[in-house]
């Protein structure tokens, strides 16, 4: 049997482990894994590894809207860069905000014309559309985000306690997800300060109890209701033991982290460096070892980039002041390089960073083909370079903005060739469209 394409490895990460194999690719999907395949052939390199497409579920794409900030086009193409070839874009901050089936539509008509790798997306749950979401969910979303707290876009409100028993309820009923920004807004109210320049000051003004109460109270939630939920970016440790209890309390109640919280700490963070700003935020040494523990110990499920990008003059609003700028790290194209450095130095193995970041979101919305190298999967592939080296200049990167927390360092692990579907994608800024929109 002669295949579309034959990808021949040495080394390729298959069934959780790295082996030999020729993968045989017919009409976009891995058909055949086997040895000696015939068709068309490309070898990887000595040097490289072949590894499943990256999925990251957690990326603010920003278009329509405020594409000055992101855009399907610049976003899809770092995705590429990076070996990620599928991401679910959230619904804010692009105008309008998708908590309406018409706003959805808008927005797949958008990216339709400009994705290069595989894209789907979440609904949002804000107060003005409870009772309504079936309709967002019969269009294919992949969940619902909802804020605990003010997103700090004034379209996109968040759920008061008695909202997130709503929501909860409701996609229980529809059989869906709910995906928490989980901040308390009393304990943000009460610790809130003058801002300033201080890194420690913005840190106070977020401290862990605003993201254990809010945890807690979904956790309560999800025991009354039934429904599934997933938290976003845990950026506090002191949460762990809470979801721990709920998870062995057999609660469905999924949870993830993200490269920047995992890489960087408050103690290397100088006063006035607001590119560092993000909500919730980042903190300890002794925190961020503790969420790679329980990375290792199965109590986080997956890590995601949470790409949340702007432009400079919101970046670096207020001459250096944490209150007066925006939030929110760019890190679509550094994301799985930047987990993989850090993951490296520890001992840990690529394939446990693969589950993190490729099977695990996958499995997370549902997405069976994506995320691994098997028969039936979609021929998401990447040549990956696991010992390669590049320094992060954010003006090199394909984001629309450069500004990266990344800026100077040297991360290990370059994606040198990608395939969607068995195709090769190009970053080239006239690349041809690749990717296709994915539905629930």
């Amino acid at each position: 049997m002669a295949f579309d394409l034959v990808i021949r490895a040495h080394s390729a990460f298959i069934d959780g482990a790295f082996r030999a194999a020729d993968l045989g690719i017919t009409n976009g999907v891995i058909s055949s894994i086997g040895t000696d395949l015939e068709g068309p052939v490309v070898e990887i390199a000595a040097d490289e590894v072949l590894i499943p497409g990256i999925v990251d579920t957690h990326v603010h794409v920003n278009e329509p809207g405020r594409t000055e900030w992101e855009g399907f086009a610049s976003a899809t193409r770092a995705a590429a860069a990076a070996g990620v070839t599928t991401i679910i874009d959230m619904p804010l901050n692009s105008v309008p905000t998708t908590i309406t089936l018409d706003a959805l539509q808008v927005k797949r008509s958008v990216a339709a014309q400009k994705v290069i790798v595989d894209t789907g997306f979440w609904g949002g749950a804000v107060p003005s559309n409870l009772g309504s979401l079936a309709s967002l969910h019969a269009g294919g979303v992949f969940g619902f985000k909802a804020f605990l707290a003010p997103s700090g876009i004034d379209e996109f409100g968040h759920l008061d306690a008695a909202q997130l028993e709503l929501a909860l309820e409701e996609i229980a009923a529809l059989g869906s997800l709910l995906i928490v920004h989980a901040e308390d807004p009393g304990v943000l109210d009460s610790h809130s300060n003058h801002g300033g320049t201080s890194y420690d000051a913005f840190v106070d003004s977020r401290p862990d109890e605003a993201e254990t109460t809010a945890i807690q109270r979904v956790i309560d939630g999800v025991r009354r209701t039934g429904a599934r939920a997933h938290i976003l970016h845990l950026s506090s440790a002191a949460a762990l033991p809470m979801l721990r209890a709920a998870r062995a309390e057999g609660l469905p109640i999924t949870v993830e982290t993200c490269p920047h919280y995992l890489v960087l700490a408050a103690e290397g963070i100088d006063d006035g460096a607001t590119q560092y700003k993000c909500c919730p935020p980042i903190r300890s040494d002794a925190n961020r070892e503790a969420l790679w523990q329980a990375l290792l110990d199965g109590d986080i499920d997956i890590v995601v980039t949470d790409h949340s990008p702007a432009t400079a003059e919101l970046k670096y609003a207020g001459n250096g002041d944490f209150q007066v700028a925006w939030g929110g790290i760019a890190g679509l194209q550094t994301g799985f390089a930047s987990v993989w450095t850090e993951a490296a130095s520890r001992g840990i193995g690529l394939e446990r960073v693969l589950g993190w970041m490729a099977s695990a979101p996958a499995a997370l919305v549902g997405l069976a083909q994506k995320g691994r190298i098997a028969v039936g999967a979609d021929a998401d592939l990447v040549a990956f370079a696991p010992d390669g080296r590049f320094t992060v200049h954010a003006a090199e990167l394909q984001h629309k903005n450069p500004i990266s927390a990344f800026e100077g360092r040297e991360l290990r692990g370059v994606a040198r060739r990608t395939w969607l579907r068995g195709h090769p994608v190009s970053i080239a800024a006239d690349a041809p469209v690749t990717g296709q929109l994915l539905s629930s």
